[in-house]
């Protein structure tokens, strides 16, 4: 079957292009200060095509999000707003389309590795699985 085992908890490791992808998407300067090298812990439930993507920030918060591949769902960006999108499963990629970007998330190598692209801005974030 062609989906990918994303299960599991996975722990920030590092990214590329954090300041540019950010001030592309008008986060507030208090919650880019916020993410930077932020270690958040993205735990993954899946179902089949059912996902809970739960993220762990620092301090406490949390984002979750639960999805089905292929069916809209109510959604949060990091930046906490909410919206409906509908998440495809793009050769073994997650794929979702947010307000003003792009994300893919893939398992490579054992690493949760997802991919936000804004107008040409592209960030990366990896993560190592640590559950």
């Amino acid at each position: 079957k062609g989906t990918m085992a994303f299960a599991g908890k996975y722990e920030f490791e590092g990214d590329e292009n954090y300041d540019a992808f950010v001030q592309k998407i008008g986060l507030s300067s208090d919650k880019v200060e916020l993410g930077r090298n932020c270690k958040i812990v993205t735990e993954v439930v899946q179902n089949g095509n059912d996902f809970t993507w739960t993220q762990h920030f620092p301090g406490g918060r949390t984002t979750t999000n639960t999805f089905t591949v292929g069916k809209e769902a109510d959604m949060e960006t990091m930046g906490g707003k909410k919206f409906k999108a509908t998440v495809k499963m793009e050769g073994g990629k997650l794929v979702a389309e947010f307000p003003n970007y792009r994300h893919t998330a893939e398992i490579s190598d054992g690493k949760l590795v997802e991919i936000s692209t804004s107008s040409g801005v592209v960030y990366k974030r990896t993560s190592k699985k640590i559950a």
